[in-house]
């Protein structure tokens, strides 16, 4: 199946641990091999679009933004639809968001759905609420979560059932 979708993150392996069973079960991107992340920007360009120029500009802008340490503190919740870790600090990841859509105007998080793009790590989505706040309790066992973050990478995909996303290219932070 060719990749219709792209989508830039930053992986966080060491919330593997605390979040792939939940994430398995009430994250469909789980499904799809996409990794425990922070999203930076979804949807990206098309496939089609991504060339050596893309990959070049994309190169620049993580070089443009300092590897840092985080750590995943606090579950947070949108409404009761979605829960999430939330980052701190969560400046680093504004920084890369904007210094994608600075080089890629068309590239708008969330196709510009949000005044306010809000640095997070999933758990889970589109399920029960009862599903939803076990996983949140499960996983607030387990933080905080310490990660250092070094890269942002460049994942494509189909977003639908049976898909699998796989890395186009993983860009070092400066």
């Amino acid at each position: 199946m060719e990749p219709t979708h792209s989508a830039l993150i930053v992986a966080v392996a060491e919330a593997e641990p605390a979040v792939a069973a939940h994430r398995d079960r009430l994250d469909q991107a789980a499904a799809w091999g996409v990794p425990a992340h922070i999203t930076v920007c979804y949807p990206f360009l098309p496939p089609q679009q991504i060339d050596e120029h893309v990959l070049a500009g994309l190169r620049q802008a993580a070089a443009g933004v300092p590897a840092f340490f985080c750590a995943l503190n606090e579950v947070g919740w949108f409404g009761e639809r979605v829960v999430w870790l939330a980052p701190d600090p969560a400046h680093p990841f504004q920084a890369l968001t904007a210094a994608v859509t600075t080089r890629f105007p068309a590239a708008r998080p969330y196709d510009g759905l949000y005044d306010e793009v809000v640095p997070h790590l999933t758990i889970g989505h589109d399920h029960s609420p009862a599903d939803l706040k076990a996983a949140a309790g499960a996983v607030a066992e387990h933080l905080p979560i310490h990660a250092r973050v070094t890269s942002m990478r460049l994942a494509v995909g189909c977003p639908q059932p049976g898909a699998t996303w796989s890395t186009l290219e993983e860009f070092a932070l400066g």
